[in-house]
């Protein structure tokens, strides 16, 4: 893919809230923030842009200094989750959307928000959409997608699809995704994970209860920042580690909070 367009000030788009349906179903967008400040404004005007999207909620989870403010500037509504963790602010996220469809993404700058509209699209037929980082054609160009990353998220996916036999998986990593709202107030009941690896606990939720679902490809653009996860290959390969431990403790019924 082309270079990423740079970042820059340009008008807001307000939209009015309840007004944006799909198929007669409103849609929030959940940002979970901690080291964004930099890209988060823009990626929420974008996603309002859209024109699909009914409510930005943001989740500050301890957020760098500055970003609340940066939140504050555009039309997304705020919520403060003071657990630190990944899996806690997704928690907080499910809980607090008031959309019928609830997508999760990053503030970083790494997805598309127009590829909302691949979500949405499916979100007829399956209660869960799933995105999936590891389509070559879709891989920007300086996006944080190394032989290493991408297989290594491959190799975890196509694992759990082997072993639970379930539909077609190729990114156990990828946090681009859709949920009904009954699923999204399930998961956030039912979640334990309040680490970077509460994404691939939702994918267990999922296939444990027989929730049908899908993945489908997504843009995958280079990070406004350093990612604290996998921006190391040491920290990606323990936090694999973790992934692979948690799978298994489903499949073999010893689920354990990690």
């Amino acid at each position: 893919m082309g270079e990423r367009e740079a970042y820059t000030g340009r008008p807001r788009r307000y939209l009015p809230a309840g007004l944006l349906m799909w198929s007669g179903k409103s849609v929030s967008v959940v940002l979970m923030t901690y080291n964004e400040k930099d890209s988060i404004r823009h990626v929420i005007e974008d996603f309002e842009a859209t024109g699909v999207v009914d409510e930005v909620l943001v989740v500050n989870n301890n957020a760098a200094r500055g970003t609340a403010e940066e939140v504050e500037a555009t039309g997304a509504r705020q919520v403060f989750e003071t657990d630190q963790g990944y899996g806690h602010a997704i928690r907080r996220g499910l809980t607090e959307a008031t959309g019928d469809l609830v997508v999760l993404a990053e503030p970083d700058g790494t997805f598309l928000a127009t590829d909302i509209i691949k979500l949405l699209a499916y979100s007829d037929e399956c209660e869960v959409v799933l995105g999936t980082r590891t389509t070559n054609e879709l891989i920007w160009e300086g996006a944080n997608m190394d032989w290493f990353l991408k297989w290594g998220n491959w190799a975890v996916a196509k694992m759990v699809e082997l072993i639970f036999n379930t539909s077609h998986l190729s990114d156990i990593g990828c946090t681009y995704r859709l949920l009904s709202r009954d699923v999204a107030r399930k998961f956030a009941a039912e979640m334990q994970v309040g680490g970077s690896h509460a994404g691939p606990e939702m994918l267990m939720l999922t296939i444990r209860d027989g929730i049908r679902f899908v993945e489908i490809p997504v843009n995958y653009l280079p990070r406004v920042g350093k990612s604290s996860v996998t921006g190391s290959r040491i920290t990606a390969f323990f936090l694999g580690l973790t992934m692979i431990r948690l799978i298994l403790g489903f499949r073999f019924g010893r689920r354990s909070v990690i």
